[in-house]
């Protein structure tokens, strides 16, 4: 089986770890998430970052270990090894009101509560101009345009199965 490593970007709510675990075991790859590197683990989570040497280190540790790897969400500014590391990149777009709704849904059923500064942040994912210099749709954009690798945009509300079916009709056989 040969070597693959699929990048799944897009904004917070978007579906990029749901689809990264949906396609993990029809490709025969392991699933990574970047807020796992991104994170360190703390209680409550997502309060403390990881130095972002050490977060670089230890994603290109796991991609090279596992010849087969999907990694989903965000590494913009990580180092240009690590942004080019893959063999296809696939940008997740929903309308902005859906994404919302789901992070807030998703908010209460991981912990009972709606972390409003972090749905506020979520939300402005979309505002133009952005209100971060990093995580906003018109930079994403960019990114994707400095790719070297073929990059899939899965846009509007798809199923995952859609989503999933849409994914490995763009893997070249050979590659699958």
């Amino acid at each position: 089986m040969s070597s693959l490593k699929v990048h799944i970007v897009g904004a917070s709510g978007s579906g990029t770890t749901t689809l990264a675990r949906a396609l993990a075991p029809e490709l025969g790859a392991i699933a990574l998430d970047s807020d796992d590197y991104y994170w360190l683990p703390t209680q409550p989570p997502f309060t403390d970052r990881r130095d972002r040497a050490l977060r670089h280190q230890l994603v290109m540790a796991d991609l090279e270990q596992h010849p087969r790897a999907i990694l989903s969400g965000a590494i913009i500014g990580w180092g240009d090894d690590l942004e080019h590391a893959f063999d296809l990149v696939i940008f997740l777009s929903l309308p902005h009101d859906l994404r919302v709704s789901r992070l807030r849904a998703r908010e209460l059923a991981r912990y009972g509560r709606i972390n409003e500064p972090f749905i506020a942040w979520a939300a402005g994912y979309d505002e133009d101009p952005p209100t971060s210099p990093t995580r906003n749709r018109r930079r994403q954009h960019e990114w994707l345009g400095e790719r070297r690798c073929p990059v899939l945009r899965l846009e509007g509300d798809l199923t995952v199965a859609e989503r999933v079916t849409r994914t490995l009709a763009q893997l070249s056989p050979v590659t699958r």
